[in-house]
């Protein structure tokens, strides 16, 4: 039989589980979905039972596929979608539905908590500001409305370490999840002064206990191997939340590695020796495990959304990727004089600015302009501020990319000449299970250390080098100063679309001051949810050579 390490990615609305071979070949995949339930007082909630009935059935469904390889699984990775509140009692099962990290049930405490000066006490902690879906915010909220049910509650788990004490029976979680609850990344302990400033001591007897990632979180148990179709006492790694295993999936481990995830939203991530290096001022910060280090991320609301967009009002929504791409393509450097503002997200944006106001638009139109130009200037509009982000970041000269948007071989050439940076596409879409599958390489004991995983299970790539341009360049800087012109109009061109909606009995509700702080802290979301950016997203098709 060939040895094969399986990677989970349970994310917040599929679940992938992919072998690998020990030399980093994917030998097979399965997919399964996952229900996100909106309830009518904000909260998005999974059930856990049902996560687990996906994590099996996309196991099998591998095991299925690498039948002809006959896969002897000697090693078992875990990551998945980050934040919320996934409560269990004391012999693991769950006592509600998981509150995900869209649940927005505690946004008008996240304002109090703006005001009272709570949140200051979080972010001395933890380096990153409240936001509605993480646990401090959910436990506040669901000891006012569900007290019988939180007193029945023995250990919060995120959905990984859920996932992972099913697998093993084990309750323990990692620096990259705790650091979104009480964890002060300095010292990788979680903060009684934040436990204190919140009044959450009732709280503390729920947070797990701290490992490190790559280290042995147990092994598969008989009821556990028996449901997956696998072999009792395959060892599984503690790992990392979606957001911190997908750089180790980039193999960008060491200090200063910057990248990026091309989805429904642009994350830009870069690693930074520490906590007092991140220094963005509006980043959030997530220890990876190694030593001091911490990932320090910005992600913007302007991801693939606007292509899709695009292509709808543009006519051209029963044309292909490719072929669009190939359109786009015959519009010059500058698309003619066109600038697209890529703000269309009705949450307007948050990084590398925040401004809830943020509104798309094309600058710079005539009567003469083509589709070819609209549509390349969506292009180049998403380059310019993705560049912006590795340009406030600091990112290093190559970078990682990843996610939907990355297929594109338009939209990775475009970003390589705009931040004049060597853009390297990974060939295994699947990064999160990936990152996985390699801390359980280190957990089995076959490498010695994260380092030597990642040069033993390498994944093919595809590189960009930038080039000169001289029209891009004079494109960018007229792309700076128009948003500037019209930012001070974004919120008056919100009122309008908002008495208009009124005016035609949509009944569209004016945003009220907690809806509004709500989507400025949403920023601090961000690194929870990547595996949404990377795998749920309509993207362009890569161009054919």
């Amino acid at each position: 039989m060939t040895p094969a390490v399986l990677g989970i990615d349970a994310g917040t609305t599929a679940v992938k589980a992919v072998l690998y071979s020990l030399e980093g070949e994917t030998l097979a995949a399965g997919h399964r979905s996952v229900a996100v339930v909106r309830t009518a007082d904000g909260g998005a909630e999974s059930d856990i039972d049902l996560v687990w009935e996906a994590v099996v059935g996309a196991v099998r469904q591998a095991l299925s596929q690498a039948r002809s390889a006959g896969p002897d699984v000697v090693a078992v990775g875990v990551t998945g979608q980050g934040d919320g509140a996934w409560l269990v009692d004391a012999e693991g099962r769950p006592v509600r539905p998981a509150a995900l990290w869209l649940d927005g049930r505690g946004a008008d405490r996240v304002t109090a908590w703006q005001h009272d000066g709570r949140d200051a006490a979080v972010v001395s902690a933890t380096g990153s500001a409240s936001f509605p879906g993480t646990l401090p915010v959910l436990l506040d909220v669901f000891a006012d409305t569900e007290p019988d049910v939180l007193a029945r509650a023995a250990h919060h788990l995120n959905c990984k370490d859920a996932v992972r004490q099913r697998l093993t029976g084990e309750i323990a979680t990692d620096p990259s999840e705790a650091s979104r609850t009480y964890l002060d990344p300095a010292t990788l302990a979680y903060s009684d002064d934040m436990i204190d400033a919140l009044g959450h001591r009732r709280f503390a007897h729920l947070l797990a206990p701290v490992r490190a990632p790559h280290e042995r979180g147990g092994a598969l148990t008989a009821s556990a191997a028996d449901e997956l179709g696998l072999r009792a006492g395959v060892p599984v790694a503690v790992g990392l939340v979606d957001s911190a295993a997908c750089p180790v999936g980039l193999g960008a481990l060491s200090d200063q590695d910057g990248w990026v995830v091309l989805g429904t939203t642009a994350t830009v991530a870069v690693n930074r020796v520490d906590r007092a290096a991140a220094d963005s001022g509006i980043g959030i910060l997530i220890p990876t495990g190694r030593g001091t280090q911490v990932l320090e991320a910005l992600s913007s609301m302007v991801g693939t959304p606007n292509l899709d967009w695009a292509r709808d009002t543009l006519g051209l929504s029963d044309r292909g990727w490719s072929e669009l791409e190939r359109l786009a393509r015959t519009a010059p450097d500058g698309s003619g004089g066109v600038v697209y503002l890529p703000y269309g997200s009705p949450s307007g944006e948050r990084a590398p600015f925040v401004d809830a106001a943020a509104s798309a638009s094309w600058v710079g139109t005539t009567v003469a302009t083509t589709p070819a130009q609209l549509l390349r200037s969506v292009f180049e509009g998403l380059a310019f501020s993705v560049a912006e982000c590795l340009d406030l970041l600091d990112a290093g000269d190559r970078v990682p990319v990843c996610g939907g948007g990355a297929r594109s071989d338009l939209m990775c050439q475009l970003l390589a000449d705009v931040s004049q940076r060597t853009i390297v596409r990974t060939a295994d879409p699947e990064v999160g299970a990936r990152g996985a599958a390699t801390l359980a390489v280190v957990a089995a004991g076959l490498a010695p250390d994260l380092e030597a995983a990642v040069r033993v299970f390498p994944v093919g790539s595809v590189e960009f080098a930038p080039r000169a341009s001289p029209a891009l360049s004079a494109a960018r800087d007229v792309f700076a100063r128009v948003r500037a012109a019209l930012r001070p109009e974004w919120p008056a061109l919100r009122a309008l679309g908002r008495t208009a909606a009124n005016a035609d009995g949509v009944g569209a509700p004016t945003p009220n001051e907690s809806v509004i702080a709500a989507e400025r802290v949403d920023a601090a979301a961000s690194a929870a949810h990547l595996d949404a950016a990377v795998v749920d997203v309509p993207a362009p098709e890569r161009t054919p050579a």
